[in-house]
């Protein structure tokens, strides 16, 4: 490995002051995105600058010859990691130069993202049953959307298109900046035609002609069968909208209401059922209401406290027209006072072993 202060051409007693005249030297000498320049030597002066304009870096490498990241590891530096362009940004080095554009293609930066609208979250409350059967809700929202009038062209409906003369066509601004490092062109969408190339003679009224206005907006949400509370459903495309871009997502957040008698585990219900003592015993008929209305629930002979009764298909809707079960958990009731025939009765029970 290379000596850091013979890479920047200075001595081991240069003043920070010195290094970074040294540094902008060789930066501006070996820029990869100049004609002559140099990416290897480039990152290579970068990589001693960002160790030897630190301090702290500085005496672990005068002293070690390597700098530590955790006091464990060693490291020889890592590019730009360590590099602190503030001080530059602060000294009025890069006069207002956005570093994006100057390091973007040597970071690997490609081409920019088109441009996409904000995303929007609201939160619906829906009743158990709806949410275990599904349901549709109309929500209004006020929001930025596509115009409807030109279907986001910002055309009047009828009119051809010019070619823009802002960008001359091309969708893009080419632009040249200047710095310390030298001269160095960026480009970005077109801020008129929003990237097209292409303008309407004659705009839309409702719009102004950008293609998309603020306005009240009735949206259909489609709950589906089996929801639980707090889960989210996604509506791509259904959030703000941007001129020349895609619109973001709407982002349900779904509240369900408590039941009285059902809660929801997977695909089945639960409810709880209270018997008589006789019933557990010898087996009896209760109605129990259920979803999908009132049904007559046999208990068989000699039921224990706890025990879970099934019923198959009352349960939460699934695939293909499925439904889990309905889960119906017995609790005995005791009598609190016995009269005293009853208590015969139970005497006469606990002498044939019962």
């Amino acid at each position: 490995m290379r000596d850091y202060y013979e890479i920047l051409g200075i001595n081991r007693n240069a003043s920070k002051e010195d290094i970074k005249k040294a540094f902008r030297k060789l930066a501006h000498k070996y820029h990869p995105d100049k004609q002559d320049g140099d990416q290897g030597k480039f990152k290579e002066a970068s990589e001693a600058y960002s160790v030897l304009s630190d301090d702290k870096k500085r005496q672990e490498y005068d002293a070690y010859g390597k700098v530590f990241n955790d006091g464990t590891r060693g490291s020889t530096g890592a590019g730009f990691s360590g590099f602190d362009f503030s001080q530059f940004a602060q000294e009025g080095g890069f006069e207002g130069f956005d570093l994006g554009d100057i390091f973007g293609e040597f970071f690997g930066g490609g081409e920019r993202r088109a441009k996409r609208g904000r995303d929007i979250s609201i939160d619906i409350e829906v009743s158990f049953q709806d949410a275990v059967f599904g349901t549709t809700r109309s929500v209004l929202l006020t929001k930025t959307s596509q115009c409807i009038e030109c279907r986001g062209t910002g055309a009047k409906k009828g009119t051809e298109t010019i070619t823009c003369k802002t960008c001359n066509g091309n969708g893009k601004i080419h632009e040249t900046k200047r710095s310390f490092l030298g001269s160095f062109s960026s480009v970005r969408a077109c801020n008129v035609c929003h990237g097209s190339g292409h303008i309407p003679k004659e705009i839309c009224k409702t719009c102004g002609g950008v293609g998309v206005l603020r306005k009240e907006e009735e949206i259909s949400v489609t709950i589906p069968a089996g929801m639980d509370n707090g889960e989210m459903i996604r509506m791509t495309g259904m959030g703000e909208a941007v001129p020349g871009g895609v619109s973001g997502d709407l982002y349900i957040k779904i509240h369900v209401k408590t039941h009285p008698k059902f809660k929801k585990e997977g695909a089945n219900l639960v409810t709880d059922l209270n018997i008589k003592l006789s019933d557990a015993l010898l087996g009896g008929s209760y109605n129990i209401a259920t979803l999908d209305g009132d049904i007559e629930l046999k208990i068989p002979e000699s039921v224990s406290f706890g025990e879970i009764l099934r019923i198959r298909g009352k349960g939460v809707p699934v695939e293909r027209g499925k439904r889990g079960d309905l889960l119906i958990k017995l609790h005995i009731q005791l009598p609190s006072n016995l009269s005293k025939k009853t208590k015969r009765l139970i005497e006469d029970l606990r002498e044939e072993g019962i």
